[in-house]
């Protein structure tokens, strides 16, 4: 637990959630099982999907729904294919796509939204380009109507990294439900917390029973007598270590589960309570005219506060953040800024990278401070002392 004054991250739990570990530690049921289904069906009203798949992390969540795409009877995409994908995102957008086969496709992204750039998807694609992973990034929406509108357009598939975005909607629709799938994350930090966890929603019976094999050793025993993936026999014994697709093993515990169902029922106020920091923050930063912060698009379920220094302050992040630091505020990159300045970009395979000026901008001048579930009217006038201070505005601290 941080001891900064304003830290970038909190824990959301409360005894509810304490009480429901309990219960699954009494019942001696730890691995995946009733508390799983109960949390994923219950993840899926939220959101709006028909279906969820719980799985170990949001890592695992791209990891099984890119794999999943490769092993449905009309696959998404095969070996050599090329995803488009944003320059800024997290490690584990990018790396399944290497897993399965593909060639990632970097484009940049919008400065305002920090998500990516429609425009350069379109310059992106070529006869092998088979989908778009778009990514929300901080909680706030990609431009998904422009997105959908280019995969239709030219015959591709759409799936959404929403790991930092779960409650985000444009349009009145959840983020993570334009796409074919869509991953969420339920880690420490993120808008709910199932210890480690993530989730990928989607409207598709197949992708979905597909997913649930792949979770689980590419198995059959968590699918119906009659499903869309292998069949059964009818002969319980030998179902139950029928292998058909190759898998994982990435399979949640009750615990998280459990923890999950609780922390679902709380996220409405974490949400309301989020937003009502992220206008206090926007007013704050109206009088910091050399930091662009993030641009809403729909409504953002505000993962965090981005800061981008520009003008008089552009080139000077190493300062602003010791200067932060100095003062208990904690920061840190913009998710990975531009990841392809990161060594492992040799041992992935990709398309010929074009230039990124924007993802660039974010790697040398972009930070973000966190957002919270309580009230940070606190903190975030502290931050404002701090920044006046930082730009020669405010009296020494």
């Amino acid at each position: 637990m941080s001891t900064s004054r304003y830290p970038l991250a909190s824990s959301t739990w409360g005894s509810e959630e304490l009480d429901a570990m309990q219960t699954v530690i009494s019942s001696g049921k730890f691995t995946m099982g009733e508390k799983v289904k109960e949390f994923e069906a219950k993840f899926a009203r939220v959101v709006g999907s028909k279906y969820s798949v719980m799985v170990n992390s949001g890592s695992s969540a791209n990891l099984v729904l890119l794999t999943a795409g490769k092993y449905l009877g009309k696959p998404l995409f095969a070996q050599g294919d090329e995803i488009i994908v944003p320059a800024v995102s997290w490690s584990t957008t990018f790396y399944p796509v290497n897993q399965i086969g593909c060639k990632l496709s970097f484009v940049d992204i919008e400065l305002g939204s920090l998500n990516i750039d429609p425009e350069k998807v379109i310059s992106a694609i070529t006869p092998k380009t088979k989908a778009i992973l778009a990514v929300n990034l901080l909680g706030n929406a990609s431009n998904l109507v422009e997105l959908q509108r280019i995969a239709s357009d030219y015959d591709l598939h759409l799936l959404e990294d929403n790991c930092e975005s779960l409650a985000g909607t444009l349009n009145g629709k959840s983020l993570g439900t334009f796409g074919f799938g869509g991953t969420f994350s339920s880690f420490f930090s993120h808008h709910i917390s199932t210890m480690e966890g993530g989730l990928v929603a989607t409207d598709d019976e197949e992708l979905f029973q597909v997913m649930k094999s792949i979770r689980a050793h590419g198995w059959t025993r968590d699918l119906p007598e009659n499903n869309l993936v292998f069949n059964k026999t009818g002969d319980s014994w030998e179902d139950l270590f029928r292998f058909v697709l190759p898998g994982f093993n990435l399979r949640p515990l009750e615990l998280e589960a459990a923890i999950g169902i609780e922390q679902l029922a709380k996220l409405p106020s974490f949400i309301s309570m989020r937003r009502n920091n992220a206008i206090l923050f926007q007013e704050i930063m109206q009088d910091f005219p050399d930091i662009q912060i993030q641009n809403e698009l729909g409504d953002s379920s505000w993962f965090g506060f981005s800061l981008v220094l520009k003008g008089a302050l552009w080139g000077k992040r190493k300062e602003f953040v010791r200067h932060l630091e100095d003062h208990g505020i904690e920061s840190r990159p913009i998710v990975a800024g531009n990841f392809t300045k990161n060594p492992v970009i040799k041992h992935l395979d990709h398309v010929p990278i074009p230039d990124l000026p924007v993802a660039n901008e974010i790697h040398l001048n972009g930070l973000f401070i966190g957002n919270h579930h309580y009230d940070l009217s606190e903190q975030l006038n502290h931050l404002q002392v701090v920044l006046r201070k930082f730009v020669g505005k405010g009296p020494k601290l």
